[in-house]
């Protein structure tokens, strides 16, 4: 991988692999490429693989590999050309209805980025989304590629409670909470789609290296939604497709 920075010992039991210090679509797919090769590869000793923004933590027994024998074959894996890297990705469209009760911070976000409200829900709802990782709650997608023109800070006092749905921004990134909980994104609509569903066959909805675009939808055809998904229906759209890297991650 054209980008790997270093391969340093991570405590006693781990290497952390690191990229370039940089969130983008490029490292998100050479972290999940190179994951796939680790895989491949049946490395005894491994434990784990951990991937963030900018790095891959690989957790290993020391009983059964040593950090000198790892590192050399990481470095073997990550060296290997992948100018011709092919990640198959599922474009996602999710339904949500913009402002009011349901994206309360709408008009705050507009005054703070000079735009009407209409504008940023174009805006927001006119881009396709890169999902980098899942954390923070089950299911909770950071999704990178928010326009700078709607791009606001977080709250300054966080709310103790978001309901499960809800759409926010915080930051350069916007992203949709799985769970009620507390939280300090900026909310901006919500959807009817269960994106984190723990009694379904895959209880999570997005991966890593998913497009995630925003449908808006009136509040009459959201609560129509709402009650689809209650009966067990799905309103939001897969499409599956496979995307050309020609960069070598």
């Amino acid at each position: 991988m054209k980008h790997i920075r270093s391969i340093v010992p991570s405590g006693d039991s781990a290497v952390l692999i690191r990229l370039e210090q940089t969130i983008s679509s490029e490292n998100t797919i050479g972290i999940y490429n190179l994951m796939s090769q680790i895989r491949s590869a049946k490395i005894i000793g491994i434990t784990d693989l951990i991937p963030a923004y900018c790095s891959l933590m690989v957790c290993y027994d020391p009983a059964l590999i040593s950090w000198q024998s790892l590192h050399d074959r990481l470095k073997d894996l990550s060296s290997l050309q992948q100018d011709d890297i092919t990640v198959t990705q599922r474009h996602i469209t999710i339904p949500a209805v913009y402002g009011g009760i349901y994206g309360e911070d709408l008009p705050s976000v507009a005054e703070l980025c000079g735009l009407s409200e209409d504008e940023v829900i174009a805006i927001h709802s006119g881009t396709d989304y890169f999902v980098h990782m899942i954390g923070f709650l089950p299911g909770f997608p950071y999704l990178g590629g928010l326009d700078e023109r709607i791009a606001v800070r977080r709250l300054d006092e966080p709310r103790i409670r978001i309901p499960a749905g809800s759409v926010g921004i915080g930051g350069s990134q916007t992203g949709i909470y799985p769970l009620d909980s507390p939280g300090g994104w900026r909310l901006i609509a919500k959807t009817p789609v269960r994106i984190y569903d723990p009694a379904s066959k895959d209880p999570v909805l997005f991966r890593p290296t998913d497009i995630v675009r925003f449908l808006p939808v009136s509040e009459a055809e959201y609560l129509d939604m709402e009650q689809a998904v209650a009966n067990g229906e799905h309103v939001h759209i897969i499409t599956e497709g496979g995307t050309s890297w020609g960069s070598g991650s």
